[in-house]
């Protein structure tokens, strides 16, 4: 028997332990519907001051949570408030559940930021869109450009969910914006070429894009984009070389593969077109890429 403690006292001590143990020893199985049962014995037996308590409580509302059962999940979640991974889960939890504004507070407590302020309302757009809440992240940019329109990258979120959409001029305008508010930023330029080259405006996606590699030149993305706009208008000597350029940066990506086998070909390279378009063929097996 431990030192002044009571045998009641050291029963219930040992009950506590052995359904919290039971309880994550289930969770971590992924056995989350057998777990909270035991989980919630242990939490009923707990000191809601004690560590031991809000670790009990956070397994609880993961539980229920990655058992997709928002509605029971958040009463534990709110318990522990101040533990991110808490106000993670309730930033989607209260999303399933109808409750914007409460998950706007998770997402800005998440990360340390003053509820109802632009910063607020931009991050948690950017977290609603991550998981497809894309209405919801819609209402929280425009809430944030309104309380700072020159809030940086507000109109480039705004200007993605609108390409998404189809809206293309309305982008243009947003990345616009964005881009006098912050030129540095390549992706905006980078985004500016997608949005004129999904309109096949290739002469005004090109500079744009060229603009992205200046600022940016890890990034493949631009230089696939550059090098069909080069392809699309015939100058293949130039699409040639930027897609070679996109390769060394992403060795199997198929678009800028199939582009520079179709440009090879119309080159007259034709082995080597060949053996470019065989590649792409390898790899929509293994990745399932569209053509670009």
């Amino acid at each position: 028997m431990m030192p002044g403690v009571s045998a009641p006292c050291l029963m219930l001590l040992l009950a506590i332990q052995t359904a919290y143990q039971r309880g994550l020893d289930l969770y971590n199985q992924h056995k989350y519907a057998e777990a909270i049962p035991a989980l919630e014995e242990a939490a009923r037996a707990e000191d809601p001051h004690s560590t031991e308590y809000q670790e009990t409580v956070l397994l609880i509302g993961q539980s229920y949570f990655l058992l997709s059962q928002a509605a029971n999940a958040i009463p534990w979640l709110e318990k522990v408030p101040m533990v991110n991974e808490a106000n993670y889960m309730l930033g989607y939890a209260y999303l399933q559940t109808g409750q914007q504004q409460k998950s706007e507070a998770a997402f800005a407590r998440l990360f340390g930021l003053k509820p109802d302020s632009p910063g607020a309302h931009l991050l948690a757009a950017q977290m609603m869109l991550k998981k497809e809440y894309e209405a919801q992240a819609m209402t929280e940019v425009q809430q944030a450009i309104a309380l700072d329109p020159k809030l940086p990258e507000a109109h480039f979120l705004l200007a993605e969910m609108e390409i998404y959409r189809g809206q293309l001029d309305a982008a243009i305008q947003d990345l616009e914006r964005e881009l006098a508010i912050n030129p540095n930023f390549s992706m905006a330029w980078y985004r500016l070429g997608d949005a004129y080259s999904r309109q096949e405006k290739w002469d005004l996606a090109i500079p744009n894009l060229q603009r992205a590699i200046w600022l940016n030149p890890d990034f493949s993305g631009p230089f696939i984009l550059l090098g069909k706009c080069y392809f699309k208008q015939h100058n293949y000597s130039n699409a040639e070389g930027i897609l070679r350029r996109a390769l060394i940066l992403d060795p199997q990506n198929a678009s800028a593969t199939y582009l520079l086998g179709q440009t090879l070909m119309l080159m007259g390279k034709t082995a080597e077109g060949r053996a470019m378009l065989q590649k792409w063929r390898t790899l929509q097996q293994g990745q399932q890429n569209p053509l670009p």
